[in-house]
């Protein structure tokens, strides 16, 4: 489980391994000069400053259902467990050097779906047994155009992932001590058997 940084440190470490891993060539063809980059709806909203890039942008967010049904011990609170949802989105100055690069990232992320505490930043403090799922999305056509809609940009080539399972740990565990029982009298008058 991790810490507030968590949401962060996930996109920033799915876009930093693709960035690592980025190759010169493939099967002897050249791979196009590309830029990585974990972005946000204010930095969409800004001038396509031109060049070749995959660009990371969380578009929402939501509480696993899974982690909505697990009880824990008595005073215990449980990690708030979160899907996070992205749009992973090409741009190139020519439809070669578009595609080429969200083909590359996307048979990455498929060859490679997890990643562990050793590829995640540690911003977020990390356990050890910390993994998270990278997992393509089926975004609906008419999903993906209403994003695109709420966007400044014209639509890009883009696909969808949902990131499983962040846990983020509770800042403090509750110091209330749950009820036991109560009595209740009706009007002024003491329950049976309890002294005043």
């Amino acid at each position: 489980m991790a810490n507030v940084s968590a949401i962060h440190s996930v996109g920033n470490s799915i876009m930093t391994f693709l960035r690592n891993t980025y190759p010169r060539d493939v099967a002897g063809h050249p791979m196009p000069d590309c830029a990585f980059e974990l972005v946000s709806s204010g930095e969409l909203a800004e001038p396509n400053p031109g060049g070749n890039r995959l660009s990371l942008y969380l578009y929402r967010v939501t509480v696993n259902e899974h982690c909505r049904q697990q009880r824990h011990g008595q005073g215990q609170m449980p990690p708030l467990g979160l899907d996070l949802h992205y749009l992973l989105m090409a741009w190139g100055d020519n439809a070669r050097d578009e595609q080429l690069p969200l083909a590359w990232a996307m048979r990455q992320l498929y060859q490679y779906p997890i990643l562990d505490a050793s590829s995640l930043s540690p911003e977020a403090g990390w356990g050890s047994d910390e993994v998270i799922q990278v997992i393509p999305s089926e975004l609906p056509t008419e999903d993906m155009m209403r994003i695109w809609d709420a966007l400044d940009p014209v639509y890009r080539l883009s696909v969808s992932y949902i990131v499983r399972l962040v846990r983020i740990d509770p800042d403090t565990q509750p110091d209330a001590r749950p009820v036991v029982a109560s009595r209740f009298g009706h009007g002024g008058a003491e329950p049976a058997g309890v002294a005043p």
